[in-house]
């Protein structure tokens, strides 16, 4: 946001050695549809506020009969557990982190295994819903000479075999285009949003993810009748 005393004073901003940077930020998360890149929820507050936190006021609006993409840091046993738990469906992917521990349950070939994940007791006091121990899924594959860990809800390996699963998490990159399509064109590379008090810093990114997901729904509706993929038209050419 604009550097005003009252913005700084409700954000904050990162800092270096040298003290605060120079302009208030904001800690936004999003939940996007990857096919349309239309926005699902968003949930924003301070600088210093914690993507955990956020991503659990996302939980509510997931839908039914779905599958999140997350991004690795948002690895937390309660938030994935939480997640799967509030609806019908709704299952989740991650990347699994290096030296992440489990016990092997089954193994159905040599990259692909059913595990068993314990839960810590810091983790089951925050989410007193968490059992001490949940079962999931950790898929093995080598992407450009590089091996990934991909870990999910996904436990039933013939409704989704291990290569789709691999090849589907490539997909979560969609939401950084859907990003930079508000930034680049919709907020033409501006550094700073325009507001100089934070109730209409809020009515500014609420303004600006509305007129987002507008021109998102044209083009999915314009994609339908053409038989093509909404994210394969030029958001830019809309604008």
């Amino acid at each position: 946001p604009t550097d005003t005393a009252q913005n700084r004073e409700k954000y904050g901003s990162g800092s270096t050695q040298y003290g605060d940077t120079a302009f208030p930020q904001i800690r936004m998360v999003c939940q996007m549809e990857l096919t349309s890149h239309q926005l699902i929820n968003s949930a924003f507050d301070k600088y210093k506020a914690s993507e955990m936190v956020l991503a659990e006021q996302l939980i509510s609006d997931t839908p039914n009969h779905s599958l999140t993409l997350f991004d690795r840091g948002f690895y937390s046993l309660g938030l994935l557990h939480q997640w799967q738990l509030a609806g019908e469906e709704r299952h989740w992917m991650i990347p699994a982190r290096k030296g992440l521990q489990f016990d092997v349950i089954k193994s159905y070939s040599r990259v692909d295994k059913q595990v068993r994940l314990r839960a810590t007791p810091q983790a089951r006091k925050k989410f007193p819903e968490l059992p001490e121990e949940i079962e999931a899924r950790v898929i093995t594959k080598k992407v450009k000479g590089k091996e990934c860990r991909i870990l999910t809800s996904l436990t039933d390996v013939m409704r989704y075999p291990s290569d789709e699963i691999v090849d589907l998490y490539s997909h979560r990159w969609e939401i950084e285009l859907g990003y930079r399509e508000m930034k680049q064109t919709l907020l033409n590379s501006e550094y700073t949003l325009r507001s100089k008090r934070p109730d209409m810093v809020e009515q500014e990114l609420w303004g600006l993810l509305l007129a987002y997901n507008l021109i998102r729904v044209a083009m999915t509706e314009a994609a339908t009748r053409k038989g093509i993929w909404p994210n394969q038209l030029s958001f830019s050419g809309w604008c």
